[in-house]
């Protein structure tokens, strides 16, 4: 029997954590509860980008579609994260060129920049009021990692005719950061930062209003799969019968699945909300309205939200708990960023729980003939989930092509299996973080 613990750790059931983004998040009609038998085409558990973004495409496609969400659509990292819609995958094209090859380092580059494209279709096509600002900045924290950041860029003009990314030297990154705490890298104009939760909150109203049925409070405690049928149980008692399953759970799978959870591991990640800046202090600490990315391994990412506030990301944990207090354990980072802000009152402080592979690219899998399964995004999810959706109504409807290219990275279990792979990725974090330091 399946126990979430992962839903119930940190949370209040059936609401959003105490964030800037719930704060601000846009009104949306509510979902129902599931009640009784209900049966479907496709059911979908988890509803974040993934399940979502799958749930909007194949209702759009003419499929009965239900989704069910323990809590709230885009309660989970989908409404916590950094909204960050970064180019390429989470490896770079270098590494990716080594691990499968020259021909599939540029297919997985063509589906990245189709993320990107997606999420912007669907902002522009729904209407989805989610505050979009082109622009991220990758900042180099350490003299060494600058003549990467040069070469990378200029390898993705002119290997794979990406013109959106320049180099960035140190006199330029300290003009446009207002910190001396970086010594160059790369601005990507075809990426961009967005408000996760209410862009979550759009495709829900999208799908919804295309014939998907959404239920909320509906934990999902086991599913069978027996003659080509899948049966869904929930912990108060409703069941989903549908042809096919998708499992868009990410970070909060835990048990549903040991087959996922061996090879997807969920860690935790932390933001900050400062009080409003003002104008001319937010364009002091970023310029021109990007959002920023630096070079760490437990990467600091951070952004101004729409009435200017720094949205701070840093730090992560392993486990199953959060910190007592939020506020102090991401502040230490924003602060050796930005000393200047060590007055300024932080107003939110939040949590969230992503998840990892142990090669930090997104785990696809036909795990049988009729259970799909994308998660895993290991920080880059805003863009590849949702393309993920609209991956898996491809692949349901029989075309593969983009599900197998994704599927064919090989994504290994981490050591020990699900049970050690806790205390393996504190070990290997604890030296990442001293790297850090160096």
């Amino acid at each position: 029997m399946f126990t979430p613990n992962l839903l119930t750790a940190n949370d209040r059931a059936g609401q959003y954590p105490d964030s800037y983004y719930a704060a601000t998040a846009n009104a949306t009609a509510p979902f129902a509860k599931l009640e009784g038998d209900q049966t479907c085409d496709i059911v979908i558990i988890g509803g974040g980008f993934t399940g979502l973004s799958s749930a909007l495409h194949l209702a759009e496609r003419g499929y009965d579609v239900i989704l069910l969400e323990a809590h709230r659509v885009g309660w989970g990292a989908s409404g916590r994260n950094g909204g960050q819609v970064g180019s390429g995958q989470r490896r770079e094209q270098d590494e990716l060129e080594q691990m499968v090859g020259r021909d599939d380092a540029h297919k997985l580059w063509d589906i990245a920049e189709e993320s990107k494209d997606v999420v912007k279709a669907l902002i522009a096509k729904h209407n989805i009021q989610c505050d979009w600002k082109p622009g991220i900045l990758h900042a180099d924290h350490r003299a060494r990692f600058v003549e990467h950041s040069r070469t990378y860029a200029e390898k993705l003009q002119t290997e794979y005719g990406y013109e959106d990314i320049r180099f960035v030297d140190r006199d330029e990154m300290r003009a446009m950061l207002g910190t001396e705490f970086y010594h160059g890298g790369s601005l990507d104009t075809g990426a961009g930062h967005l408000h996760p939760l209410n862009f979550a909150l759009g495709l829900a109203d999208a799908a919804r209003a295309s014939g998907a049925r959404i239920f909320e409070g509906a934990v999902v405690t086991s599913y069978e799969n027996q003659a080509g049928k899948v049966t869904v149980k929930t912990k108060d008692g409703g069941v989903v019968s549908a042809n096919k399953l998708i499992l868009g759970c990410n970070g909060y799978l835990d048990a549903l699945d040991d087959r996922v959870a061996k090879r997807v591991m969920p860690i935790n990640n932390f933001v900050i909300a400062t009080e409003p800046l003002g104008d001319d202090l937010a364009r002091e600490l970023i310029r021109d309205d990007v959002a920023v990315a630096d070079s760490k391994f437990v990467i600091n990412y951070y952004r101004l939200s729409a009435d200017k506030r720094m949205l701070f990301g840093g730090g992560e944990t392993y486990g199953y708990n959060f910190p007592r207090d939020i506020k102090a354990f991401v502040s230490p980072h924003m602060l050796e960023v930005y000393p200047q802000l060590k007055d300024v009152k932080i107003d939110y402080g939040w949590g969230g729980t992503l998840a990892i592979t142990m090669n930090r690219m997104p785990f696809f899998e036909k795990i049988e003939d009729n259970i799909f399964t994308a998660s895993g995004y290991s920080g880059h999810g805003v863009a590849m989930a949702t393309l993920a959706g609209q991956i898996m109504a491809d692949a349901v409807s029989g075309t593969m092509e983009r599900f197998d290219v994704m599927a064919n990275i090989k994504t290994p279990v981490f050591p020990g299996g699900k049970m050690l792979r806790f205390p393996m990725l504190v070990a290997a974090m604890l030296w990442y973080s001293i790297r850090d330091k160096i």
